[in-house]
């Protein structure tokens, strides 16, 4: 029957069924990373912090809705967290490796049983009636900033690595958005301890958005720079350098063959009364050129060198010549 009574405040029930629909959004926002975990039976270095504190929240905000006689769309919204939580919660368990499954286990029950258990018997016991309620609103308000608060690790996360990964712009928006529908559901209500939170919840909201933009672009950039920058630098853009050959032994021998052959046409040349300078400067040139060859050295003397070497040979000719005469 309370339903009813949020009926007959039409802009109060209105603002709690557009908070149920958005925060159903928002319990569903992490499916596809749990549908990531399931596919690669990894969690990935994904933490179960968030889920545990979730779901001990929506099982608190339960408790608290029943003392209330016009809180049935709070209790609607936190059954649909405690389902989703729980098998968010059993599928990390069931692919975390053995040291973190054994911490999320001890988590779960120390929080989500033990300490359930332990504010529900002590308020129950201690308190009747309206105190009661507030003391339960109190711990839900506490609660709930937690809950808001827990993106600030990934928020932390995101400006050191200045990656948007673990943050969707989804979820961000869903969790500002949901923090308005609800901060006007507990206002029209007059029940702080449902607005207050949502004020942190809409202004952490924002500032997850406002990092989205800053910073989800900057991988794109950094790989469009490094793809500018050039991977090698030319220091010998005039005479460059050949890569190191591999070895090998025939192309060795047959080069030693060559050059013996040079010496000793070199040496028949000069016996035969040749011009001694001229032979043994071609000679070595050859010789030269097959060792750079055997190198595997295609092109190491680019054509602006081969003239210049022409033009030294005409020079030496006419230094012989100056020298000559000269000598006369």
């Amino acid at each position: 029957m309370a339903i009813f009574s949020d009926i007959q405040h039409p802009l109060t029930f209105t603002f709690g069924i557009l908070g149920n629909i958005i925060s159903l959004m928002v319990y569903l926002a992490p499916a596809p990373t749990f549908y990531r975990i399931i596919k690669n039976k990894s969690t990935q270095g994904f933490q179960s912090i968030p889920y545990v504190a979730a779901l001990f929240s929506s099982m608190i905000w339960i408790y608290y809705a029943t003392l209330k006689t016009d809180a049935t769309l709070l209790v609607t919204i936190n059954a649909f967290g405690c389902v989703i939580e729980t098998l968010y919660i059993t599928i990390y368990i069931a692919y975390a490796p053995k040291n973190i499954k054994i911490q999320t286990t001890k988590l779960v029950v120390t929080l989500n049983i033990v300490g359930f258990w332990v504010i529900a018997l002590s308020t129950h016991y201690l308190a009747e009636g309206p105190t009661r309620a507030t003391i339960l609103g109190w711990i839900c308000l506490v609660i709930s900033v937690s809950v808001f608060a827990a993106p600030l690790s990934i928020m932390k996360r995101v400006i050191r690595t200045k990656s948007v990964e673990f943050m969707p712009f989804g979820l961000s928006f869903f969790l500002a958005l949901s923090a308005v529908m609800w901060f006007f559901y507990g206002l029209l209500q007059k029940d702080i301890y449902v607005a207050l939170p949502n004020i942190i919840g809409f202004v952490l909201g924002v500032v997850q958005m406002v990092l989205y933009f800053v910073y989800k672009n900057y991988n794109k950039k950094k790989i469009n720079l490094e793809q500018k920058l050039p991977t090698t630098i030319s220091t010998m853009d005039t005479y460059p350098v050949c890569d190191a050959p591999k070895h090998d032994a025939n192309k060795d021998t047959n080069t030693y063959d060559q050059i013996i052959a040079i010496e000793s046409t070199r040496e028949e040349n000069v016996g035969a009364g040749a011009e001694e300078p001229t032979l043994i400067k071609k000679d070595v040139m050859k010789e030269d050129m097959i060792i750079k060859a055997s190198m595997g050295c295609t092109s190491t003397v680019p054509l602006g060198a081969i003239e210049d070497h022409n033009q030294i040979k005409t020079m030496e000719a006419a230094n012989r010549v100056y020298l000559v005469e000269s000598a006369a």
